[in-house]
């Protein structure tokens, strides 16, 4: 029965070193995939690494399909750190969240819109007012 047993432990070993080892894989793959994307949008990978965040199933095309998603952190001009996420299904890029840089070009702006509405993300809210000119 302890041959069974030993057996057993061994078995279970060996899977945890071959998930160990493909995850290690994978987060490489990841790594290389997350500098790629960096230098194509002219982004700074912040410490040269990748953090698995989440694993999920997908089904597509009748297929079960497991989704990697990794966080890193990157720099849009290197006196800042802002967060990026990439999706791999496989060796797969299957999607890309970086930080999106504002341009402050005076062209971009309409005419009825002010200067300070490119400078944040915050819509001014106006009051609504009914048909009789009284607030709501």
């Amino acid at each position: 029965m302890s041959e069974l047993s030993d057996l057993l432990i061994l078995l279970v070993l060996l899977a945890v070193i071959g998930l160990w080892l493909k995850l290690a894989r994978g987060r490489e793959q990841a790594a290389q995939e997350a500098r790629t994307q960096c230098r194509q949008h002219g982004l700074q990978l912040l410490d040269e690494s990748v953090g698995l965040r989440g694993v999920r199933l997908l089904r597509q095309g009748g297929q079960l399909l497991l989704e990697r998603c990794y966080t890193f952190e990157v720099s849009i001009d290197g006196n800042d750190r802002e967060p990026g996420k990439l999706w791999l299904i496989g060796r797969t890029l299957s999607g890309l969240s970086l930080p999106t840089i504002q341009t402050h070009l005076p062209g971009l702006l309409s005419e009825h819109e002010p200067p300070s509405a490119i400078d944040n993300n915050v819509i001014p809210l106006r009051p609504r007012l009914h048909k009789n000119n009284q607030l709501h």
